[in-house]
């Protein structure tokens, strides 16, 4: 049986550590062969669209475009549909790869057998 793992994060730039951490967690289970979904939710959803990434800053983080660059090479990152509509963000405004979906898929995922769901 291989191992996925669902993420949620749900914090910005208005939770900074918070957010990279479950950009980190992602980015490191991808680079060890975990099948990961990353969702973004809340305020992590501006990160869906191009460049935004580039303007965050953590120290002794890696860099969030770096981070979400490894994510969807490997794995999923999909944006929260009632979060997207919030912002006003449709599917030709988010990067390549990245995917607009709603709370029934994050439960499906969430839910099958094998996978382990963080939330931040």
């Amino acid at each position: 049986m291989s191992k996925k793992l669902v993420i949620k994060v749900t914090a910005g730039a208005d939770s900074a550590e918070r957010c990279s951490q479950a950009f980190t967690v992602a980015a490191v289970a991808v680079a060890s062969g975990v099948e990961v979904s990353l969702w973004l939710t809340g305020e992590s959803a501006w990160f869906a669209l191009p460049d935004r990434a580039a303007a965050f800053e953590l120290p002794h983080s890696a860099p969030l475009a770096d981070l979400i660059d490894a994510i969807r090479a490997g794995g999923r990152i999909t944006l929260c549909t009632q979060c997207a509509a919030r912002r006003d963000i449709t599917e030709k405004d988010v990067l390549e790869g990245v995917r607009i979906a709603g709370a029934q898929v994050f439960v499906q995922e969430a839910m099958a057998d094998g996978t382990q769901a963080l939330v931040y």
